[in-house]
């Protein structure tokens, strides 16, 4: 029997391709720093959701982990970006870290809200599963167009947020992989940044509310409920005109209203011909065709915040350079030019301090490898010389030299006398006499 070999984690052909192209998609790091409470502890775990699925999701993080652990860590793993949540006295804060190098963003979350609360508060519950198997396409809004009257930090935080996520490419992209939207609006007037995320849902195109009840009506989930089930109820209906044609909140035909047109409750449902459109493929979903009108709805499920820029920062954390932006502290030209001075300074001396340690540990490995070296000839001498003075003290052996057999037992008798002599002096051990005591 040959030995079994495992080809689930190999990738091969296409798909090794396929993974060697996608090494170029920004990958993520989303954690909690410090002590936080539950509920910005759900947002992490919310916005990994989001960011699905290019990030770490089951990330566990420790009360001794520092944010220099991940720092360390995550250039080993091919993460491109750091997202760190941590509590202050004022508000929670969020910190956008672009690894290695930089920039780092920091944001105060003015308000936020839990996937948990967007769709407690929706009317259309939507199930959390397979649109996250595909990242979702970005949106920025109301942001100002890149030119001399800009201020830089809004191309540099618009940037920040294109490199979020992957790069979309209408030529490469496929429909259905067009699952979710993250939109991020620019509030002039607050001067903050809106996060909204949605799901795409396509609707038939002409159909009204009820009719597509009825068509859907299939597909639905089956529930013990009646109203959630797959199955309409119709046991108050005479008629199957009073609930397909019927205004919503009149009586039916035996009262004073009347039945709305098609046309009406297409309109109401689908809007005009210009919402409509296309399907450039096919989608996921029920008949939907390529070349068929449908209408495209976006259904919110969070999570929501409220971000205000508060600071943009050269480097990483533990090795910041200098103050890009700064939106409470104003500096002059004057001293902007001073602490950028102090810090190439201080950027200098850190290169020096780094080149002197390199030589020293260099000089400290080349004098170690000399002693090893002379160690080793000093112990090869020695047991040289040893070898010499065992070969001159060892007695030779003259092959012409006789020994009579008789000169041997002479020699050995004497020995024996004096061991049996030695043997009958000798006094026998004495006993060791035991005495009982009394009870």
């Amino acid at each position: 029997m040959g030995r079994k070999r495992k080809n689930r984690t190999h990738l091969k052909g296409k798909n090794a391709s396929e993974q060697t192209a996608a090494d170029g998609v920004p990958k993520s790091f989303i954690i909690k720093h410090g002590h936080v409470g539950p509920s910005l502890a759900q947002l992490v775990r919310d916005l990994r959701k989001v960011m699905e699925p290019n990030t770490a999701s089951r990330l566990r993080e420790r009360n001794r982990n520092k944010l220099k652990d991940y720092l360390t860590m995550a250039p080993a793993l091919q993460v491109t970006h750091l997202l760190a949540f941590t509590l202050t006295p004022i508000a929670p804060s969020l910190r956008i870290v672009k690894l290695t190098a930089g920039p780092t963003l920091s944001f105060r979350v003015e308000r936020y809200s839990l996937m948990k609360d967007i769709l407690n508060t929706s009317r259309r519950t939507r199930s959390i599963g397979m649109e996250y198997l595909t990242p979702p396409l970005l949106v920025l809004a109301s942001f100002p167009q890149p030119g001399p009257d800009t201020p830089p930090h809004l191309s540099l935080l618009m940037k920040s947020f294109q490199t979020l996520f992957p790069p979309l490419s209408p030529k490469t992209i496929t429909l259905s992989s067009a699952r979710r939207v993250v939109l991020i609006h620019y509030n002039a007037d607050r001067g903050t940044v809106d996060f909204r995320h949605y799901i795409i849902t396509v609707k038939p195109y002409g159909v009204s509310k009820r009719v597509r009840r009825v068509l859907e009506g299939a597909i639905g989930k089956k529930t013990t409920d009646a109203h959630q089930s797959g199955f309409l109820d119709l046991g108050n209906e005479k008629d199957v005109a009073d609930f397909l044609l019927r205004r919503r909140g009149e009586p039916g035909p035996d009262g004073d209203g009347g039945y709305e047109s098609a046309a009406s409750t297409a309109s109401s449902v689908a809007g005009d011909d210009g919402d409509a459109v296309s399907l450039a493929d096919d989608y996921v979903g029920r008949n939907n065709k390529k070349g068929q009108k449908r209408a495209v709805r976006l259904d919110e499920v969070g999570p929501r915040m409220e971000l205000r820029l508060v600071k943009i920062t050269e480097g990483v954390p533990g090795k910041e350079g200098a103050v890009i932006y700064h939106e409470f502290v104003k500096k002059s030209k004057k001293e902007s030019a001073a602490l950028k001075a102090a810090h190439e300074a201080k950027e200098k001396l850190r290169k020096e301090r780094r080149e002197e340690q390199e030589r020293n540990v260099r000089r400290k490995k080349q004098g170690a490898a000399g002693k090893g070296v002379g160690a080793e000839e000093s112990d090869a001498d020695e047991v040289s010389d040893e070898g010499e003075d065992f070969d001159e003290d060892e007695p030779h052996w003259d092959e012409e030299e006789e020994i009579s057999e008789g000169e041997d037992s002479a020699d050995e008798a004497p020995s024996d006398a004096e061991s049996s002599a030695d043997e009958a002096e000798r006094p026998p051990p004495k006993k060791k006499v035991r005495i009982k005591g009394k009870r």
